[in-house]
């Protein structure tokens, strides 16, 4: 396993109906939205997941973990939690949570700027949210403050 800050990263943003996936790594601090994946009541098809685990070879999962304003946790917390565990009970790869208040809002924000219709249903931002989310854990992580 490289060593921290040359790690390669998969970041999911969960979701019941999509689960938002981004790639980035530690060197360049950045990361991509990919092609989010289907869900059926938050799970994924892991053969799907299992693909993307063998192109991508990531060193480490960062999952968005979707906590109230107030900080406090969510349904939807104890959810992603599990799907975090899970990916790591399937793969063997560290899993680390991370804040995701936001980053939706953000991600449909810079989408309407490029010219989204707000159709998010069929045309998703989960993808664009995953990025987001693996670009505020890598920022943290180098001890940046957070995005306002």
């Amino acid at each position: 396993m490289p060593m921290s800050g040359q790690r390669l990263i998969l970041g999911f943003d969960f979701g019941t109906r999509r689960i938002g996936v981004a790639v980035g790594n530690e060197l360049t601090r950045s990361a991509r939205a990919l092609e989010p994946l289907p869900a059926r009541d938050g799970i994924p098809d892991w053969t799907r997941v299992a693909r993307l685990v063998e192109e991508w070879r990531p060193d480490l999962f960062v999952v968005g973990l979707p906590v109230n304003m107030d900080g406090s946790e969510s349904v939807m917390s104890t959810r992603a939690r599990k799907f975090g565990k899970r990916l790591f009970g399937r793969y063997g790869i560290p899993c680390e949570m991370a804040d995701e208040r936001g980053s939706t809002r953000e991600a449909k924000a810079i989408a309407r700027d490029a010219g989204h219709r707000g159709n998010y249903r069929d045309d998703g931002v989960d993808g664009l949210a995953a990025a987001l989310i693996l670009e505020a854990w890598l920022a943290r992580e180098e001890g940046l403050p957070p995005r306002p």
